[in-house]
């Protein structure tokens, strides 16, 4: 697909969008200041720079569909990110920022649609998003067509920075193999040269997030001693925790998303009086309320509200999205706060130029202020190199599910992941 893509295209694929019964949200809403995120265009700057062209955001995430609540999480901490970041005026080096949002519906071609219709007929200025790995990557070869700089957040897969990137590609989420560094670091700190067993579902997702957590075992001198893969709808988990039993691994490390979890019958067949401890990421609010079973949990944690040590960004972010939505920020709140602060650092550093190449000289080796601390954009391949979080769950009196509690910030550069982006 060219960039002379032309409108008489844009509006085809419109159609059949619509014939499909996939509604996109652009522009639902035209009016400055529009609500909270719901969706549509928010044209956010005061009236003291009318005179000035607004830099135009396009923003891509799920509002609808299987991950909607990670895009409206994202959508959420975006925008106070806005706010955040300039003060409440909503704007940049003088230049008002108007965000038009799109959703992706969590489908590949709907992501890739919308990308064109942002760059080809509202003419953003920059993208970013999305929350489904698949729809970020419909979009690579697209900001890289119209020369656009793309910022990648919370999309985790390793590849959109590695074998499919490009240099309009700038991720402020961490990706896979950082979450995998970090769960290796916090079992080998524990015990060194520990036997690790793994228990992910028989998915592209299973099998893509327990091979780099091999690797890091290996890299730290941990050693893999067996793989369990049930099927995605297994509601019986217990051949599967017989055979790692038997194993006798050191750590078990589990991986699954979804209602049937194997929570329960883990710790029915007590791994722990076998000498083997039970390990993962701790997720977010709504997954964490499925492990009430494993409350004393040794894990790792990309966020929760609790956990930043000194932080006034993220005590910003707790206060503003408390008085905003009646409820604390969760995992996929901060990385929309993060995205728009590396914006607007960059945006800051450029004198508000939007040129692409421009703003990759400006964005390469940046450093930007996050809820999580501050991060940097990796020269080699633009991933942004962050620090994550050592917890054990815990029991908290008046909280519902159990509560990440803190014990080590784990450093970024101890977490950081191999370079694979072509040519570099």
């Amino acid at each position: 697909m060219k960039k002379t893509v032309s409108l008489l295209l844009v509006l085809i694929l419109a159609i059949g969008i619509f014939a499909t019964g996939c509604t996109s949200n652009g522009n639902d809403s035209t009016g400055a200041n529009s609500p909270a995120p719901n969706g549509g265009e928010q044209n956010t700057g005061n009236n003291g720079s009318e005179s000035k062209e607004p830099i135009v955001i396009g923003a891509l995430t799920s509002l609808s569909g299987a991950l909607q609540d990670y895009g409206e999480q994202n959508q959420k901490g975006f925008m106070l990110g806005l706010e955040y970041l300039t003060d409440g005026t909503m704007e940049v080096a003088g230049r008002p920022i108007k965000v038009i949002w799109e959703d992706t519906t969590n489908v590949p071609d709907v992501a890739r649609e919308r990308a064109i219709k942002l760059l080809d007929v509202d003419k953003v200025d920059i993208l970013v998003g999305a929350a489904s790995s698949s729809d970020a990557a419909a979009v690579l070869d697209i900001a890289e067509e119209f020369k656009t700089v793309y910022v990648i957040e919370p999309a985790a897969a390793d590849f959109l920075t590695g074998e499919s990137w490009n240099p309009y590609i700038f991720r402020t989420g961490r990706n896979s193999a950082q979450d995998a560094a970090a769960m290796a670091d916090v079992i080998i700190n524990s015990k060194p040269g520990a036997k690790v067993a793994t228990l992910a579902p028989d998915s592209s997702f299973g099998t893509s997030m327990v091979q780099p957590i091999v690797n890091e075992l290996i890299e730290r001198g941990g050693e893999l001693v067996h793989q369990e893969f049930p099927p995605t709808d297994t509601t019986d988990f217990s051949p599967y925790i017989m055979r790692i039993r038997e194993a006798k691994p050191d750590y078990l490390y589990v991986i699954w998303a979804g209602a049937n979890n194997p929570w329960g019958q883990l710790m029915e067949y007590d791994l722990e009086s076998y000498g083997i401890n039970i390990t993962t990421g701790a997720p977010e609010i709504a997954a964490l309320k499925s492990m009430t079973p494993m409350i004393g949990m040794q894990g790792f944690c990309v966020y929760h509200h609790t956990l930043p040590q000194n932080n006034p960004m993220n005590e910003w972010l707790k206060e503003k999205h408390m008085e905003e939505y009646n409820e604390v920020p969760d995992l996929f709140t901060p990385g929309g706060m993060a995205a728009a602060s590396a914006i607007i650092t960059a945006l800051e550093k450029t004198d508000g130029s939007t040129d692409a190449d421009t703003l990759i000289e400006a964005m390469e080796g940046m450093e930007y202020e996050s809820p999580t601390g501050t991060r940097y954009f990796r020269t080699e391949d633009h991933q942004s190199i962050q620090p994550l979080y050592e917890v054990i769950l815990m029991e908290v009196e008046g909280v519902d599910y159990p509560v990440p509690e803190f014990v080590r910030e784990i450093p970024a550069e101890d977490i950081a992941p191999p370079i694979n982006a072509p040519g570099r």
